[in-house]
């Protein structure tokens, strides 16, 4: 499963976003910092400010930041929003032409995997996939790393 390039840069907006939750980010310089197009950032951030993920301030010195807590921003349902569809299969499109429909059990077992998948994005927040800063990590200790292998 691949997701869409549209749900990879929307994640990685919120999180250059939530990196910085403490000013407002620009279109612009998100773009550049991932070269991206900052029309198709602009349609994402629609998106994403559509479904509460993001909240827009429009004007001279506007910008975009996160409408809530990274913590309170599950990966499974902004995964949800940003994806068109989740036919792994043919036979899970809505236009299917898969001859095998009926006699084949790949639908059950694709399925299955499917809600593992976004189950497993549900356990999991914005807060859990952003960098942490060089301050905040504990130093390890290299014996430790060894005795451990």
């Amino acid at each position: 499963m691949r997701l869409a390039h549209m749900t990879d840069c929307a994640i990685r907006l919120l999180v250059y976003v939530g990196q910085r939750d403490e000013r407002l980010c620009t279109i612009a310089e998100v773009a550049a910092a991932y070269r991206l197009s900052e029309t198709h950032l602009m349609k994402i951030t629609h998106q994403l400010a559509l479904a509460g993920w993001l909240r827009t301030v429009r004007g001279k010195g506007g910008g975009i930041r996160l409408a809530k807590p990274a913590a309170e921003i599950p990966l499974g349902a902004v995964v949800r929003t940003m994806e068109p569809d989740f036919a792994l299969v043919e036979c899970f499109a809505t236009a299917n032409t898969c001859t095998l429909t009926g006699d084949c059990v790949l639908a059950g077992v694709m399925g299955d995997a499917l809600q593992r998948f976004m189950e497993h994005l549900d356990q999991h927040t914005l807060a859990d996939v952003l960098p942490q800063p060089l301050t905040a990590l504990k130093p390890v200790r290299l014996w430790r790393l060894v005795k451990a292998a």
